[in-house]
């Protein structure tokens, strides 16, 4: 049986980075690493997705 989500697959990633982008440009002090755990949390990211996000954003 597959497993059910409350965001689709691709969905909940594009949500994630924009989320995260919007927080970067609202709290440019705020470090990084703090940014990706709330948006991590908050869209329930697996590791693989996690991994994704903390090599892509935060290099920026």
């Amino acid at each position: 049986m597959p497993k059910t989500t409350i965001h689709p697959p691709g969905d909940k990633m594009q949500k994630a980075i924009k989320e995260f982008s919007e927080l970067v440009e609202e709290k440019p002090e705020t470090a990084r690493w703090k940014l990706l755990e709330k948006v991590v949390k908050k869209f329930d990211l697996s590791p693989k997705e996690c991994e994704f996000l903390e090599r892509h954003c935060k290099r920026e």
